[in-house]
């Protein structure tokens, strides 16, 4: 697929098909997810990859008040944000967005789907995350990524928006 195609076409996916995801599949995604940009490239990311059907059920239920994606998902990622491995601080959370942004995008590009759920910030997700799959507290769970073949299909959108451009300095359209 080329990568504006991708991009154009990629959505946020909620409802899986009861189909395997296989380990070379994962293998891809986080090498696309590891080969992302990063200040100073610090890489200070490091991913929870996880098949398991209890746990999956169980991130439903501590994550996001139980979800059905997390329970017909056959697989998750979760991107997490370890800030001693920053090379400029401040700049982890952005560098974990740009290995999310590359693993969504392959994910994509091998038929398969996901949707990006805010865990930073997010206190009671931050907490099921931990518990769930043994996050240790010096590590920051960041992004989680419930992920399979798509079960629904939903149309590519056009979101550009002349109004929100302002060339030169800004100015109220």
């Amino acid at each position: 697929m080329e990568t504006i195609k991708a991009i154009m076409t990629r959505r946020s996916i909620r409802v899986f098909k009861d189909t395997p995801v296989t380990e070379a599949q994962i293998k891809v995604l986080l090498e696309a997810a590891m080969n992302a940009p990063s200040a100073g490239d610090g890489r200070p990311w490091h991913f929870v990859v996880t098949t398991d059907r209890a746990q999956l059920d169980a991130l439903a239920d501590a994550v996001d008040e139980g979800n059905p994606m997390f329970k017909q998902a056959p697989a998750a990622i979760l991107i997490c944000l370890d800030e001693s491995l920053e090379k400029f601080k401040g700049f982890g959370p952005q560098d974990c967005s740009c290995a999310a942004q590359n693993l969504q995008l392959a994910a994509h590009e091998l038929g398969l789907s996901t949707v990006w759920v805010a865990v930073i910030g997010v206190p009671p997700r931050v907490a099921g995350c931990r518990k769930v799959l043994g996050v240790p507290e010096h590590i920051k769970p960041f992004a989680l990524f419930p992920l399979g073949v798509p079960g629904e299909h939903l149309e590519a959108e056009y979101r550009y928006d002349e109004k929100k451009i302002h060339r030169g300095m800004w100015s109220n359209l």
